[in-house]
């Protein structure tokens, strides 16, 4: 009994003096990390300017912290560089766009009713490319820039709400075949796949010609990175880099375009055949040549669209945003009779399910989502990456992180992602009075921004409704 009580007593001690060192050595690190803060702040509040390290905050603030980066990175090789996820820069986007509300003028619609947000592409197509959703997934690479693993993840997201996938430029994978339900080409501008017996498999095709943040050049994907598996995928023998061309090479004047188009109509017997453009000064022109050609449906790739990695100046200082790209677009096409022919399909930085009704009121029939839909699938797995590589290095192929991706997962994710769009829309399209996403419309838009009202032709927010007409006259009644 005396041994417990010493025992005891010896425990005791031992947690008090640990205690007491606890105490003790956050004291002292209080004390000492107080007496490292007030020497540095007494350094910045009393320093003249050239001898001053808050001139660091003072001068990158002025520049922009982008740009003081990528200068070192220009500084550093004497190379061209590549910034991944397309421009950060703040272009004039959708959130100036507000909508009306339905309440009385308009009466809202029930919460019971269905709503009804599917997207028919191509419907003069012998065989239209029919989703039960309008958000599709944005043509991404399988080895130019995501991994195998992502690719297949997408795809099975995008089946589970009922959506397509798409192929990208890079090498065709038959396991993203098999995990989407719907599946489009993309016809690249360089010499793999295209082939009838893949393009077959699929339920679109679409010519790439443009892409926002590589429109108008071509682009180098080096023999180097490519392991034995991408190198078989692309048919290429080793040290055979992979050449994206600045022009389709079967279109080297726009008038072969439709020769083009007619050709893949009959390989493919009949699937929806469209073409991926850029929005730039000439977009109506271009669309002329597009539609005249015989297309089943056109993307318009806003200044804002992303890529794996393509110079900053494409980026930041080339083509129209996406808001007033698919205004265009849509004004065009209504005009010239192509509005119920050929399906317009916005892309270029649509991130949210307000974002895709917008670009629906002013004119799309579908939208694709690329940044926003690797965020949703990558979601909690971002954590195997960080904090000693960027999020990116679990979706990009060739990086560690990748291998370790996890399939199921992020499909869910994604699935549950489309799903959140589909109920935050049907909810937008009730409070509009409405049972569809094909009945919004221009009309239900007004704007903060003066430019936009008068770029898109529609009201400020602070313009009166005009009540002439059918307001009714209240009686008077005299007593």
């Amino acid at each position: 009994m005396r041994k417990l009580r010493s025992a005891t007593t010896l425990l005791a001690a031992l947690g008090a003096a640990g205690l007491a060192g606890t105490l003790a050595a956050r004291q002292l690190g209080r004390a000492l990390a107080n007496r490292l803060h007030d020497e540095f702040m007494k350094r910045i509040m009393s320093d003249l300017y050239e001898e001053n390290l808050w001139e660091v905050v003072s001068s990158t603030a002025r520049v922009g912290p982008e740009v003081v980066l990528e200068t070192s990175l220009r500084a550093q090789e004497g190379k061209l560089i590549e910034r991944p996820m397309g421009p950060p820069r703040q272009f004039p986007g959708l959130d100036d766009i507000k909508f009306d509300i339905a309440q009385l003028h308009t009466m809202p619609t029930e919460i019971e009713t269905e709503i009804d947000i599917s997207a028919v592409i191509g419907p003069q197509a012998r065989r239209p490319l029919e989703i039960k959703h309008f958000m599709m997934m944005a043509p991404m690479a399988y080895g130019i820039a995501l991994s195998k693993r992502m690719k297949i993840a997408l795809a099975k997201g995008s089946a589970a709400a009922g959506t397509a996938s798409h192929t990208g430029a890079g090498a065709f994978l038959k396991e993203e075949r098999e995990a989407a339900k719907y599946l489009v080409y993309q016809y690249n501008r360089g010499d793999w796949g295209k082939t009838a017996d893949i393009m077959c498999q699929c339920d679109a095709v679409e010519i790439q010609l443009g892409q926002g943040a590589y429109g108008g050049i071509g682009h180098v994907f080096k023999a180097d990175l490519m392991d034995a598996e991408l190198r078989q995928a692309f048919k290429k023998k080793k040290g055979e880099d992979l050449i994206t061309h600045a022009r389709q090479p079967e279109v080297q004047s726009p008038k072969e375009l439709k020769r083009l188009i007619d050709r893949l109509r009959a390989m493919t017997d009949g699937l929806p055949i469209g073409v991926k453009i850029t929005a730039g000064k000439h977009l109506e022109a271009d669309l002329y040549w597009v539609c005249s050609s015989g297309a089943d449906f056109v993307v318009i790739d806003g200044a804002e669209a992303a890529s794996k990695g393509s110079p900053p100046i494409i980026q930041d200082d080339f083509g129209v945003p996406t808001a007033f790209a698919v205004d265009r677009a849509a004004n065009w096409m209504r005009k010239n009779g192509y509005k119920d022919k050929v399906s317009l399909i916005a892309s270029g930085r649509i991130r949210t399910p307000g974002d895709a009704l917008k670009v629906r009121a002013l004119g799309a029939d579908a939208c694709e989502i690329g940044t926003i839909a690797l965020i949703a699938a990558s979601h909690l797995q971002t954590l195997k990456a960080l904090p000693f590589e960027p999020p990116t290095a679990i979706a990009f192929y060739g990086e560690a992180d990748a291998y370790d991706f996890d399939i199921d997962q992020a499909a869910g994710f994604l699935a549950n992602f489309l799903e959140s769009c589909r109920l935050e829309m049907a909810e937008g399209i009730r409070a509009l009075g409405k049972t569809s996403i094909k009945e919004v419309v221009k009309s239900d838009l007004m704007t903060t921004n003066e430019m936009y009202a008068k770029a898109l032709g529609i009201p400020m927010v602070y313009d009166p409704f005009n009540t002439e007409g059918f307001a009714p006259r209240v009686r008077r009644i005299k007593l």
